[in-house]
């Protein structure tokens, strides 16, 4: 009896080994976890936040402070403002703008507010509220409208350069003043000459050469900590752990009235200028390929004062000098700024407003070192002016700018020179086109 044959296992087994083998990546291919707008933005936000060189990302997120602290902690001591619910506030925007941007994309107090609300008792903590939510709202409408666009558009490149260079020399002023005079910040006024740099003090003469010699931004930070310390020890004791309370704020039509008068009119030619259309020039720039329009950023501005000027953040919004200084001492991509926003966050829920007892004891002069390189990389960035009428109406609107100090007042004085010149141009002959030669970037 003949013995059955058994089955060929080659036989059995080839025909189905091609499925099995292509089984898992049809799968993969097919998979919509993988490829849908979810996955694709979430894998945009991990590259965002990729550090580019740890330790110079963590010394660019310290390049923003030297104008961070001193208008934080002057409103702080002479406004009462909430600084547990700053420090919360803004280290969510820090980490949410570098997500969306992926470059150091700096969260700045509203400097015009903060002028205000410093020379003027009356301005309280509900006004500067007041005056941080509508200018949030108008910002908000430009941006969702695509006027804050086509301004950027339309805006000459040399009159933006001239609000950059008479930032970046304000920045400089200020710093070498911290520097040079002891400062009452809640009172935004310089004292007398600072011993520690006399000329006369062997010691002073000392410390200024160690302070001035070190190449970075984290290291001059933490010299400044401890000494602050150092200076009085006894800060220890007014340290209380635990978050601030956040407390919604109470308005009152007097309230919005005096915020939007006092507050608003005069900061938003500056958020326009130097939050919105500067910077949008600077980033591109700075990072070639990253052209981002003025519409996303006029929002993120808007968002974050309608997000926490209800509950006594300060108003924030974006800089050029900011991303000049946190570029400037090694701030490459967006988790550069989530460090800072990681760290504000720890600061603000453990230590709270009792976090302004330490910086109230902080060397203002180590902030200036800060400031002043801020300063001179925001100026250097008008060094590409090719022509001379480009260059007159750049220096126009920087010597109006410093002088009147107002950005609005140099922004037209800048404008109408522009115009003057591209108007005498035409009647010689050239053609209209030339009046704007800059385009739009993408949106």
């Amino acid at each position: 009896m003949a013995l059955p044959i058994p089955p060929n296992p080659i036989s059995t087994i080839d025909p189905e080994a091609p499925r099995i083998a292509n089984a898992t990546p049809i799968s993969n291919t097919n998979n919509p976890s993988s490829s849908g707008p979810a996955f694709i933005a979430m894998q945009k936000v991990k590259t965002n936040l990729v550090l580019r060189s740890k330790w110079a990302e963590l010394n660019g997120a310290m390049g923003d402070l030297g104008t961070y602290i001193p208008i934080v902690l002057a409103l702080t001591l002479s406004r009462n403002l909430n600084l547990g619910t700053t420090l919360i506030f803004t280290g969510i925007y820090n980490i949410v703008t570098g997500a969306i941007y992926g470059v150091p994309m700096p969260v700045q107090p509203m400097k015009s507010i903060a002028a205000v609300a410093l020379a003027d008792p009356t301005f309280s903590v509900p006004e500067i509220m007041a005056s941080g939510i509508l200018t949030g709202a108008v910002l908000l409408v430009l941006g969702l409208t695509g006027l804050m666009q086509l301004a950027y558009t339309l805006i000459p490149l040399s009159v933006v350069r001239g609000i950059q260079l008479a930032q970046g020399l304000s920045f400089a002023l200020t710093a070498v003043k911290y520097v040079r005079k002891v400062q009452d910040l809640p009172k935004s006024k310089s004292l007398e000459e600072r011993n520690w740099l006399g000329r006369t003090s062997r010691i002073g003469r000392r410390v200024k050469n160690v302070v001035f010699s070190l190449p970075s931004a984290f290291i001059v930070f933490v010299l400044g900590v401890i000494l602050a310390f150092v200076r009085r020890p006894q800060v220890v004791r007014e340290i209380k752990l635990g978050p601030s309370s956040i407390e919604v704020v109470k308005f009152t039509k007097h309230v919005w009235k005096e915020g939007f008068v006092k507050g608003t009119i005069p900061q938003l030619p500056l958020s326009i200028l130097n939050s919105v259309i500067a910077v949008c020039k600077l980033t591109s720039d700075l990072f070639p390929g990253k052209d981002f329009s003025a519409t996303s950023l006029s929002v993120t501005v808007g968002l974050m004062n309608l997000a926490g000027g209800w509950f006594g953040a300060m108003p924030c919004c974006h800089g050029a000098g900011g991303l000049a200084g946190q570029y400037k001492f090694g701030g490459r991509s967006g988790g550069c700024v989530a460090i800072l926003g990681a760290a504000k966050l720890v600061l603000g829920f453990v230590l709270g407003s009792s976090l302004a007892h330490i910086f109230n004891q902080f060397p203002v002069g180590i902030l200036g070192v800060l400031l002043l390189f801020a300063g001179i990389e925001l100026a250097m960035a008008s060094r590409d002016m090719k022509n001379k009428q480009d260059s007159f109406v750049m220096l126009i609107c920087t010597a109006v700018s410093l002088v009147g100090s107002s950005a609005a007042l140099g922004f037209l004085s800048g404008m109408l020179v522009f115009l003057i010149l591209r108007l005498r141009d035409w009647t010689k002959g050239k053609p209209l086109s030339s009046f704007w030669l800059r385009g739009s970037p993408r949106l």
